[in-house]
């Protein structure tokens, strides 16, 4: 069920993300990687028998060889968004080399009916040290160990970039974490350890998937707040409900919106929120909640900001902002709160802003 589940994920991931790098190419390495790990899940799924019956020992050859391959891609992808350069085929091609000697020497190996030698102890690892197969095995551990390291490196490497998104630092500490434990099962094979690091690796690339989205929704258009000429008759609301529930909505918002329109030094007070503009337009929470949602707002704080950004705008063009500290005039509590807000409704800074006026 492990196995199946992770294979869900990322497929679904796959097809997310695919679609996602049709408009931003630096995230094209995203769907690739996935889906290779989908398919990986997909066909181990096929053998989860023997993977929970079987006995593997230490420094078994699979788990060796999906640890290598595990360590290569999740050191590609990260460092695809700031330097989509590193998708070029030949800087691929040779960080790969290492990977593809050993996986075709085992394929080889397998196909002129080479046996696996079985390692249950350090002793008989000791003992069969100098064997061909031992040595490569060791090869693969030593190759993975720098993979990792090159994992732990990312942070430092990216963080050279610009543009670099603060969670994608973290992100990378977390999964060279992840590895360094998927690491201990390779060695020492343990069926509970190895269903907890699926599920990590599963959520730690879902993780991802989602922040990625959220650095697009974050681009997406904001909701443009349109003037209200005149104030909406009050109409029976449940039977208006009960005809069209989105109508009803849209003249509650219209309501709330030409009041805002008329009552300016209202919201311009900082101490202005949620709970006065019930009590003024005379819905619950609920209601006004629902309204300025179903026009695109997240919630009501976040429609009150906009209000003050719009006037924020409005005071800078008149030049009356000559400082930060000016810009409480448009009803924020504090300057990180104008900063934040600006930010959230414009998608630009302030400081950004400015310099473009």
């Amino acid at each position: 069920m492990t196995l199946i589940g992770s294979a869900i994920v990322h497929f679904v991931i796959t097809c997310t993300t695919a679609v996602f790098a049709r408009h931003r190419v630096q995230y094209l390495c995203l769907p690739w990687v996935n889906g290779i790990f989908f398919c990986t899940m997909l066909v181990a799924s096929f053998f989860n028998h023997a993977i929970a019956t079987g006995e593997p020992g230490i420094l078994h050859p699979f788990m060796l060889l999906a640890l290598l391959c595990a360590c290569y891609l999740q050191s590609i992808y990260p460092l695809s968004i700031p330097m989509p350069g590193f998708l070029q085929w030949e800087r691929m091609w040779r960080y790969a080399r290492p990977i593809l000697f050993l996986l075709a020497i085992y394929i080889g190996a397998m196909l002129m009916g080479s046996r696996i030698v079985y390692i249950y102890t350090a002793s008989e690892l000791v003992g069969n040290i100098l064997s061909s197969d031992i040595l490569m095995r060791l090869c693969a551990l030593g190759l993975s160990i720098y993979y990792i390291g090159n994992i732990f490196l990312l942070p430092r490497r990216m963080a050279h970039h610009t543009g670099v998104p603060g969670y994608l630092l973290g992100y990378c500490i977390a999964m060279g974490l992840s590895v360094v434990f998927y690491t201990f099962v390779a060695i020492y094979y343990n069926l509970t350890l190895l269903a907890i690091y699926i599920v990590l690796f599963t959520v730690l690339n879902l993780y991802l998937m989602l922040r990625t989205l959220e650095t697009l929704a974050m681009q997406m258009p904001r909701p443009v707040i349109s003037e209200v000429a005149e104030e909406p008759a009050e109409d029976d609301k449940e039977e208006k409900e009960r005809e069209d529930f989105n109508e009803a909505n849209l003249r509650r918002f219209q309501r709330i919106n030409f009041w805002m329109q008329n009552h300016k030094e209202e919201w311009k007070d900082s101490t202005f929120g949620r709970d006065r503009l019930c009590q003024e337009v005379g819905y619950n929470r609920h209601l006004v909640l629902q309204s300025v949602r179903s026009q695109g707002f997240n919630n009501v704080h976040d429609y009150i900001g906009s209000f003050r950004v719009a006037e924020l705008k409005r005071m800078i063009a008149r030049g009356e902002v000559k400082a930060l500290n000016d810009t409480l005039a448009a009803g924020f509590g504090t300057t990180q709160t104008v900063r934040a807000c600006f930010l959230k409704v414009e998608g630009i800074t302030l400081d950004e802003y400015l310099e473009g006026l």
